[in-house]
């Protein structure tokens, strides 16, 4: 027996909120069948915990206690309803809940929305005040929603065709839980709007958002025999399988591979598999996996985060951008909050402070798992380390905060193993007795850096280098000054002091100071013939066998940086570098012969000239007027014949 119908008027500033929802401000009119599925999965979850304190809400209908979501539609009645067994409503749980959207706020973004710009922004707005079933009706012409609370003898009926009113009355006779029914609009591409009573397109969007739902979603659907027979069957449409909430030893390593092939789509088992869950105010589960071959487009623009995440099992968004830095873009797996809004945007992510705490020990948790696999399979590190190395070393610009973490995983080529790489720690294990710092040289490629004329001298004297021929190298050395107290320094910038010479004696201060003033005259005078290209030429102590060479300041940007930085568009000034001279190479000696003989020679500019150019080439660098290095050259090489 039904009582009498009452009409209520929503809250003032509820009507011109629900006038924004229903004018199309989502984007995506998909999403309110993953809200209301939501607010049905809550519903049993309710229903479930309250019954272990209170007997009375277990002594339900033997038919209830299957708990479960049902999916009805009606085609001719262009009906469709959602309905749950779980914990109810009492008619003033619907006055407070439903009759007034988001109880405190509404002004507050009521007034944010008119200062938006755009729908954009607006939807993003009112997704943080929760008012995820009015999403019904952007759909819906009109919402009938019936229920009765578990433990209560009296159910409600509520309907509105959002307005400004709604219509409540008690109803008996209702089963324990809720069903919504929605009156469909016609189905309207231009608008966006679906056939929500088509099986496809709600199969499509309960896989998309709500697969892996606790509870069981079904839905009765028509089977055509053969025969031409019709039955009707009842089938469960979300699989129900989130392998994040299931303690690790429960899942198998084929489960674990199967799920990230899901996934990522990626068809080769991952190179690590990361399983954790969090307790206390903020609680998650992750599950991460480190793929064992880097895609295609890691360095792509347009590469996304594939970290996916969910809140209590619903799907809200891929590539969460806030749940993983960019050097970390290749980790691949869902992260399920507990606390979050299900309507939570991009942007509040952003500026989430839980968010930024599950960030940084999803983070940790990720650079650990790589350590210990460093540790333990150096074979599994190594190929891990090819595919993804460049990326991580990103982190060494971008993360300050896990720099010395980072700083264990690199791995670079060095001097000391032709075949192998090396990490820090092994060189520093290596290190000369009295060695302090620890040495490298960039380059394009390994056969450049060996042969590059900075690597005789401390070549010679047994001191390894490392060899970073990485884009991103020129950039992190430069941010890390140094790893577990041993300064990183280029060999081809600022002064190397290596303690000893060639013959492994040390050189004589006597020595130095004639060397010093036997070119004294040509150093000053190659500095003012060289001006345009270099800022200073000063005698070498890192040359054996090259004539010169071409190298930095300590703080000076390197060639190779600058260039990256002209590609992307920046403006450089032209940073000027110095010329090192062997004063023990028979070019420079004679040069210096012929300038003291007459330091007004002709030929001695275009000498002076040449010895530049060839020690930019040997760096690899580029000459600035190719055409007139090969004429000097060519006409010097032929007055030798």
């Amino acid at each position: 027996m039904s009582s009498s119908v009452e009409t209520l008027e929503f809250q003032a500033e509820t009507r011109q909120l629900l006038r924004l929802v229903i004018h199309s401000i989502y984007s995506n009119k998909d999403i309110f069948l993953r809200e209301l599925i939501s607010n049905a999965s809550d519903a049993l979850d309710k229903l479930r915990l309250e019954s272990l304190t209170d007997s009375s809400l277990a002594e339900t209908d033997p038919a209830d206690a299957d708990l479960h979501i049902s999916l009805e539609v009606d085609a001719e009645a262009r009906t469709l309803t959602v309905r749950d067994n779980g914990i109810g409503m009492t008619r003033d749980d619907l006055v407070e809940l439903i009759g007034t959207i988001a109880k405190s706020g509404t002004a507050g973004l009521l007034e944010k929305i008119k200062e938006s710009k755009d729908a954009a922004t607006a939807e993003n707005l009112i997704g943080q005040f929760g008012v995820g079933f009015y999403s019904a009706f952007m759909v819906a012409d009109k919402v009938t929603l019936r229920t009765r609370r578990a433990g209560t003898d009296t159910g409600t009926r509520w309907e509105s065709d959002g307005e400004g009113t709604y219509a409540i009355q008690a109803v008996d006779k209702l089963p324990v839980g809720t069903s919504v029914t929605l009156h469909l609009k016609p189905a309207d591409d231009e608008d966006g709007r679906a056939d929500y009573l088509s099986e496809p397109k709600i199969r499509q969007i309960v896989k998309q958002y709500s697969d892996f739902i606790r509870w069981p979603i079904r839905m009765a659907t028509e089977r055509t025999a053969a025969d031409g027979a019709t039955t009707r069957e009842t089938d469960t449409l979300n699989s129900m399988k989130a392998l994040w909430a299931r303690p690790r030893t429960e899942v198998t390593e084929d489960e674990y591979n199967e799920f990230y092939q899901q996934i990522s789509h990626d068809w080769l088992p991952p190179a690590e598999t990361i399983h954790m869950r969090a307790e206390g105010t903020f609680e998650y589960e992750a599950l991460l996996f480190v793929p064992s071959q880097a895609p295609f487009d890691l360095f792509s623009r347009e590469t996304k985060p594939g970290v996916q995440l969910y809140v209590k099992r619903v799907f809200i968004m891929d590539d969460c951008e806030a749940l993983m830095p960019n050097y970390l873009r290749f980790v691949k797996g869902v992260v399920d909050a507990h606390d979050l809004s299900l309507n939570v945007s991009r942007e509040i992510l952003q500026h989430d402070r839980q968010i930024h705490g599950v960030r940084r020990r999803l983070v940790k948790k990720v650079l650990g798992a790589l350590k210990d696999m460093q540790s333990k399979d150096a074979e599994r590190y190594a190929k891990v380390w090819e595919q993804f190395g460049r990326a991580l070393k990103e982190g060494l610009v971008e993360d300050t905060d896990n720099t010395e973490a980072l700083l264990q995983l690199v791995s670079a080529a060095s001097t000391h193993d032709p075949d192998r790489t090396t990490t820090l720690r092994e060189y520093v294990e290596r290190m000369k007795d009295g060695q302090d710092t620890i040495y490298y040289l960039t380059g394009e490629s390994r056969a450049m850096v060996e042969n590059s004329p900075h690597m005789e001298a401390v070549a010679a004297n047994g001191y390894e280098v490392l060899i970073l021929t990485d884009p991103v190298d020129e950039v992190w050395v430069d941010r890390v000054p140094a790893f577990d107290g041993h300064p990183l320094q280029s060999i081809a910038k600022g002064q190397v002091d290596l303690g000893e010479s060639t013959d492994g004696e040390k050189e004589a201060d006597a020595a130095k100071a004639q060397r010093e003033e036997d070119f004294a005259a040509l150093l000053p005078w190659l500095t003012t013939a060289l001006s345009e290209q270099v800022k200073q030429v000063r005698l070498s102590s890192r040359l054996t066998t090259s004539a010169a060479c071409i190298v930095g300041d300590a703080h000076d940007v390197t060639p190779t940086l600058e260039k990256m930085y002209r590609a992307m568009g920046q403006q450089m000034p032209t940073v000027k570098r110095i010329l090192e001279l062997n004063p023990a190479h028979p070019l420079i000696t004679a040069l210096r012969t012929a300038h003291n003989a007459n330091a007004d020679d002709p030929v001695l500019p275009e000498v002076a000239e040449l010895v530049y150019g060839s020690a930019l080439l040997a760096e690899g660098g580029d000459l600035p007027d190719p055409a007139r290095f090969t004429r000097l050259l060519a006409d010097r090489l032929a007055r030798t014949l």
